[in-house]
């Protein structure tokens, strides 16, 4: 027991002299440390001294610097606005993929494909026939009889087989209906040879800006209430729609009298040109009167609730301008 005492005695002796230099071990760990960061000339040390090589300061946070103010970004154009000019080859090329792509046009395939099937089918029926009557008279072979025209025969029932799928193929494909799919994008724009091409793009650019105003005119403001009239709304949506319809239809004429002028002889470009000129002021002015709507939307949006009734008469004026001149576009396309 004496000896445990005695131990014990000694392990709280050395420990208690261990901790009265602490201060001392402490005091080396800063010379080290100095050694090895020395502080920069004409700080300070922790008690206001400056700092010299066999001081440590602890480390102050650090204040935060105010950012420079970063320059505005530019704004991007729109996706509606940035077009692509492609060579007239590319653009050719495309228009054709996306015709030959048309679920139209691919129902117009399948029919014309059975039906040349059937075509086919029965000009073999028949062959067989005669080939089996000519075999069993002995007029094509000598022996004669059944057993000479049972090829023909076999080939005649697998014909008539072929024709009644055939048959029954074309009836399904002319019940087909094709579903008006709605587009996602506007139209390919015409070639860069041709006078139609800057009105179309005029034109896509209309609609996308417009689309933009009415959508915004049928969100209520704070006050839950529409600027204008949800049936003005619809109606100019409505006439817009048509007038764009009339205007694509005017310029595909103005590409096929175009077509037409550059196959015709040169000593009938004249009138041609004539009437490529009196098409393509016929189609500016159409897009004039798409912008007046364009314009009167515009209007709507950015006034005020106190100018509402001046802002739905605008925008009622302006449809029913853009109406009348759909009329006569349809009637010119």
């Amino acid at each position: 027991m004496g000896s445990g005492k005695r131990d014990f005695s000694e392990f709280n002796a050395k420990l208690e002299k261990h901790i009265e230099r602490l201060p001392d071990y402490a005091q080396r760990a800063q010379e080290k440390l100095q050694r090895y960061f020395p502080p920069a000339e004409g700080q300070e040390d922790g008690r206001g001294g400056p700092r010299g090589p066999g001081t440590a300061q602890p480390r102050q946070p650090r204040q935060a610097r105010p950012r420079p103010a970063m320059p505005p970004m530019p704004s991007m154009p729109s996706m509606s606005s940035m077009r692509v000019n492609l060579p007239p080859a590319v653009e050719e090329a495309r228009s054709k993929w996306a015709k030959w792509k048309d679920p139209a046009a691919k129902l117009a395939r399948q029919k014309r494909r059975a039906s040349r099937a059937l075509t086919l089918w029965i000009v073999l029926m028949l062959l067989a026939v005669l080939w089996a009557f000519g075999a069993a008279a002995g007029l094509v072979s000598s022996a004669g009889g059944l057993q000479a025209a049972f090829g023909g025969i076999a080939v005649a029932v697998v014909s008539g087989a072929l024709i009644v799928r055939s048959g029954i193929r074309i009836a399904q494909l002319r019940k087909v209906r094709i579903p008006e799919i709605t587009q996602k994008g506007p139209p390919p724009l015409p070639p860069q040879s041709s006078a139609a091409r800057v009105p179309m793009e005029r034109l896509a650019e209309g609609e996308a800006s417009l689309a933009e105003l009415l959508r915004q005119l049928e969100t209520p403001a704070e006050a839950e209430t529409t600027s204008v009239p949800l049936v003005s709304v619809e109606d100019a949506r409505a006439t817009a729609k048509e007038a764009a319809k009339a205007l694509r239809g005017l310029g595909d004429r103005l590409q096929a009298v175009e077509r037409a002028r550059d196959a015709s002889p040169a000593g009938e470009h004249g009138a041609l040109d004539s009437a490529v000129g009196t098409l393509t002021e016929q189609l500016n002015d159409g897009l004039d009167g798409y912008g007046g709507l364009v314009a009167a939307a515009g209007k709507a949006v950015a006034a005020s609730a106190g100018g509402m009734q001046a802002s739905k008469e605008a925008l009622t004026d302006a449809t029913d301008h853009l109406a009348g001149l759909a009329i006569a576009l349809r009637e010119l396309s």
